[in-house]
This record gives C-alpha cells, sequence and structure tokens, in this order.
C-alpha cells in the first residue's frame, strides 16, 4: 500500500492544459498561413510574397514586329521576313558536362564554345546563335541543357537575289535597313514590337502566356517603281555585255517618260544579298545613283538644243566640218575622217567633234550652261537614295574657247546614269521635266517645262538619224520599234589629272518609240578591255536588247515594221515564192 501511494499523482488540468497547447498548434500555424498567403496588410506578407515569386518566373517577353514587304510595282516579292529562332544561354547556368554536346549539336569545337562562354561568364545572357531555322533550333533545344532558351526573330529574305541586290539592299542581323532602299525607308518598314506577360523556369524557356502588354504593330510595306520583268531583261542583257567585253562594271536605267518612274536599274557587279559572306564592298554602290561620270557625246543632244534656242541655227543649217579637224588654241579636234558639210542632225548622227564644236563657239557658253541645268545637270534628283550624287555643272567667269567647246560635249561636267536618263525624259516628253521616282506613284507626278515642245520634237528627230542605219547608233536599232538616241565614248581620267588614253568609259542614251516616246534608256558600261569600246559598239546593243524586251513586256504598240527586218523572231518573208 505504501508503494502505491508513492506514485505520482498528475492532475487532470495539467493533462488538458497540455492537450489544449497541442490542439492549437495547427491552428496557430493556420493563422501564420493565413497572415502570409491570404491577409495583405501583413509586412512580408502575401504582397510580398507574391511580388517575390514573381519576380523569379515571370518576366516580360518582347514579341517582335514583322518588317513591311518591299515590293516591285506588279506585287512581286523583292523582300520579305521570314521567321527564325534565337538561341539564348545564360552562362553561368551552363554545366561542363554539357559543352560537348552542345558544341556537338552546333558544329562548333568545345573550344571555340568555351571560349565564348569565358567571355560572358560574368553576364546571366548571351546569344549563342540567331537566325536559326527552326529545325536547327529544335536540335538544339531537345538537348534539355538548362540555361538554353529560344527567342523568336526575323530573317530578311530577297526572292530576287542580285537582280535588284544594289537598289533593295539589305537589313543587318537586327532587321534594321543597311543599304538601298531598306535603309531609305526603314523607318517606314520598320515596326513596332509589342509585350506580353510570360512564366519562365529557371532555365529561362517559356512555361506560359499571362497576358498581352501591348501587340506588336507590323511596319508598313513599300511599292516599289521597277517592274521585275524589265529589271531581269536589263540584268540579263548587262551582265552578258559586261562578261562579253571584260569590263570593270555596268550599270542600266529604264525610265517611263509618262510617270518619271524608273523601271528597271541594275548594276554589276552585283551580290547576293542572301548570303554575303563573301560579299564585296564594290558591288554594294549603286553605281547608277552614286557614281559619277563625264556624259561625254551623249549631251550633244543638249547642245542642239542650245543652238536651235539661241536662234543662231536651225535644223537646216549647215556646218563645214571639211578638212576633219579644227584647231581651237592649244587642242585639235579631230573626226573620223572629213564629213564635209553637215546639218545639224548630221553632226549628231555622225557625232562630228569639228561640227559641235563650231556650233559650240557661236552660242553664249552661260547658255548653254543653263539648259544643262533646265534638264537637270547639277541638281539632285531628290528619289531620297542613300548616296545620291549631285553631279557637277560648272560656272565659269570667263570661258576660254577650248573649254566652251569641250564642255557642249560632254567635257568637264559630271553626271549619274539616272541624271543622264532624266535628261532625256525631257527631250522624250516634249520638253517638260517630270520628277523621278524609285517608288510606284499612284498620282500624276510633278512637272515643269523647261524646253519647246516643237524645239524638242525637232531634236528627237535628230536623234532618230544619230540611231538609223547611218549614225553611230545603228546598234540599238528595235525590232518594230523606232528608236533615237545618242552613243558616247569617253577617256576616264587619270588619277594625276589628264585623260588615260587606254581606258574608256561606253555609253548609249536613248528613247523609244521615237515619234511617241514610252522609254528612256541609259546604258554605262566602264573599261572594256577586250579591244572594243565605241559606245555604238558596246552599248547600244545591250539599249537595243533591254529597251525591246520592255517595249513588248509593256505591251507598247510597234510604230514601224520594216520588211527588211525581221520582227519579235519572225523571219521575213520575201516576194518570190517559196523564198523566205
Amino acid at each position: 500500500m505504501a508503494k502505491k501511494s508513492e506514485q505520482a499523482v498528475i492532475p487532470k488540468w495539467r493533462y488538458y492544459l497540455v492537450m489544449l497547447f497541442l490542439a492549437s498548434l495547427p491552428l496557430v500555424l493556420l493563422v501564420k498561413i493565413a497572415q502570409l498567403q491570404i491577409l495583405p496588410s501583413q509586412e512580408r506578407g502575401v504582397d510580398f510574397l507574391q511580388n517575390q515569386g514573381d519576380n523569379r518566373s515571370i518576366r516580360k517577353a518582347i514579341i517582335p514586329a514583322y518588317r513591311g514587304v518591299i515590293t516591285d510595282r506588279n506585287g512581286e516579292p523583292l523582300a520579305v521576313s521570314t521567321p527564325v529562332t534565337a538561341i539564348i544561354v545564360n552562362p553561368q547556368q551552363i554545366q561542363n558536362k554539357d559543352i560537348a554536346k552542345l558544341a556537338e549539336v552546333m558544329n562548333l569545337s568545345e573550344a571555340q564554345l568555351n571560349s565564348r562562354l569565358t567571355r560572358y561568364h560574368k553576364k546571366s545572357f548571351m546569344y549563342l546563335a540567331r537566325q536559326l531555322p527552326k529545325a536547327q533550333a529544335d536540335r538544339i533545344l531537345e538537348l534539355n541543357i538548362l540555361g538554353i532558351s529560344a527567342r523568336r526573330e526575323y530573317k530578311r529574305f530577297y526572292p530576287a537575289g542580285e537582280v535588284t541586290a544594289q537598289l533593295v539592299g539589305f537589313t543587318d542581323i537586327n532587321d534594321s535597313g543597311q543599304e538601298g532602299m531598306e535603309l531609305a525607308y526603314d523607318t517606314w518598314l520598320t515596326g513596332e514590337p509589342g509585350a506580353k506577360k510570360v512564366v519562365q523556369d529557371r532555365a529561362g524557356r517559356i512555361i506560359n502566356d499571362i497576358s498581352l502588354i501591348k501587340a506588336a504593330r507590323s511596319g508598313e510595306d513599300l511599292r516599289l517603281s521597277i517592274d521585275l520583268r524589265v529589271q531581269y531583261a536589263a540584268y540579263r542583257a548587262l551582265k552578258k555585255a559586261v562578261n562579253m567585253h571584260n569590263a570593270k562594271s555596268g550599270s542600266v536605267v529604264v525610265l517611263d517618260v509618262q510617270t518619271g518612274e524608273v523601271l528597271a536599274m541594275v548594276n554589276q557587279p552585283s551580290f547576293n544579298p542572301n548570303d554575303r559572306s563573301k560579299l564585296r564592298q564594290d558591288s554594294i554602290r549603286n553605281r547608277a545613283i552614286t557614281d559619277l561620270m563625264e556624259p561625254g557625246s551623249t549631251v550633244k543632244p543638249f547642245t542642239m538644243l542650245a543652238a536651235l534656242e539661241s536662234g543662231i541655227f536651225s535644223p537646216e543649217s549647215l556646218i563645214n566640218t571639211s578638212p576633219g579637224y579644227l584647231k581651237v588654241d592649244y587642242k585639235t579636234f579631230v573626226d573620223p575622217r572629213d564629213y564635209g558639210e553637215l546639218s545639224l542632225a548630221g553632226v549628231l548622227a555622225k557625232s562630228s567633234q569639228v561640227g559641235t564644236t563650231k556650233i559650240a563657239l557661236e552660242l553664249d557658253p552661260d547658255f548653254t550652261r543653263d539648259l544643262f541645268q533646265r534638264v537637270g545637270f547639277g541638281e539632285v534628283i531628290g528619289s531620297g537614295f542613300p548616296g545620291e550624287t549631285l553631279g557637277t555643272l560648272p560656272a565659269y567667269r570667263k570661258w576660254d574657247q577650248v573649254t566652251q567647246a569641250t564642255f557642249a560635249f560632254g567635257y568637264g561636267l559630271s553626271v549619274s546614269s539616272l541624271q543622264l536618263a532624266r535628261a532625256y525624259a525631257v527631250l522624250a516628253n516634249d520638253g517638260v521635266r517630270r520628277d523621278v521616282s524609285l517608288v510606284a506613284l499612284d498620282s500624276e507626278p510633278e512637272s515643269l517645262r523647261v524646253i519647246d515642245a516643237e524645239t524638242s520634237q525637232k531634236v528627237r528627230h535628230m536623234l532618230r538619224a544619230a540611231s538609223g542605219a547611218s549614225g553611230t547608233g545603228k546598234r540599238a536599232m528595235i525590232d518594230g520599234y523606232s528608236v533615237g538616241g545618242k552613243t558616247g565614248t569617253l577617256h576616264k581620267v587619270k588619277a594625276g589629272g589628264g585623260y588615260d588614253d587606254n581606258r574608256y568609259m561606253s555609253f548609249f542614251a536613248g528613247l523609244s518609240p521615237a515619234e511617241n516616246p514610252r522609254l528612256v534608256t541609259v546604258v554605262v558600261i566602264d573599261e572594256p578591255s577586250n579591244g572594243i569600246y565605241f559606245g555604238g559598239l558596246v552599248a547600244a546593243p545591250v539599249f537595243s536588247e533591254v529597251t525591246g524586251s520592255a517595249l513588248r513586256l509593256l505591251q507598247v504598240t510597234p510604230d514601224q515594221i520594216d520588211t527588211n527586218r525581221s520582227v519579235a523572231g519572225i523571219p521575213k518573208l520575201n516576194k518570190k515564192r517559196g523564198e523566205s
């Protein structure tokens, strides 16, 4: 009995107190959880924890904007953006064991990949690869390497390749315009990126889209004035001629007389804008707009315009070019032979230096210069194309006779191919000068009359003779269409001054059909070196091929059927039965 009484007896109230304490612990825990996850006013409560969680998983992702499409006048695509993938890596998360397999799928050595990661080891972001096709990007992402994620972007593609390369230009890896119309209209073509909230995992991969912050706005499309069919025809003809004559370079411009729009503008050498790994700097520039040249004899029609406007000469005036040379001060001007008496049309057709010199010396040189300026020489075209050249049209306080003469046949001033085409368009358009456009027009272009219509028509008639069977430009003739134009052969300027006896530029500038012109075409071949260099032999055949193709593609009605020539590939029929 004593032992039993010695055992401690626990009071009931203690038992219940302990049980109550133990039972209240879950309740206290629930209250604390509620404070942290439900009650927003608590310090480090639900708002704090939610923000901390969001900071670790929710990100703002940029939605790239689609760059506007560039097309030709008929809607044929010249530059489009295609979706591609950029691979992004966090160098701090990449593990050494993953480098080997990552390098293998990227066709890199481990050393190369290690070197790149090491340079950015303190950064949390770097581009591992950009503008990858989806299939190639998927092969990298399928490795499921920590720290590797993807981002959508766009890459520019040029369907016409090198045919329109210098005109259209190209963009950089960030889809920003770098050359050509891509640069000139970069603001117009560039869209506005959007943004969205996304959930990302630790590796940076997007798990889920939460909400759209701002929708991306695509760039505006740009419709150029060129006709891709005419562009291809001009490109083929120019490339063939440059290769045939082993020339340094060349350019062709085709202008619509009625609107001032450029229907074709091609250059050689060219490049492939879709693969610029072997790009040469001298092939990038649009020579037809950026390069200057002395136009040589192609300005003689404008000297004839000045002669007619002066009232001193008429189309019937005769110029005695005998004995085939003329000494003016310290310089002697020589014709290939003694042409005797020539009319103004004859002087132009034979490209007589003696005849042109005699006409020029009768005119006030400032009057001649003023006419050159009226047709657009020495003035900016205003096309908006990057690097567009102004050209030079010198003005002298006192003209010596040699300068007065050489100026009249294209020496001492400089123009671009496009400026020369615009000047010929004034002749083609009955003395009205229109603004030149590289963008397709939806309304009537601005125009200004600078030459009397009748005078322009008289000079056009002379140009037709210059491109006829007895003129220097006879190889510019086109089956079914009348042609008016002028050849030019120019000695190039030497680096140290003066003119090089062995380096030439060959020109042809003309219009067709001659009586009611629709097109003006200018052809420039720089430094032909196969022994043939005269403009009538080198550049005129290119004019014939390009302009003939363009007229047929545009369905311009033929104005001249010559029974002694084949028309559009159809052999002529002789009068004798059975012969063809």
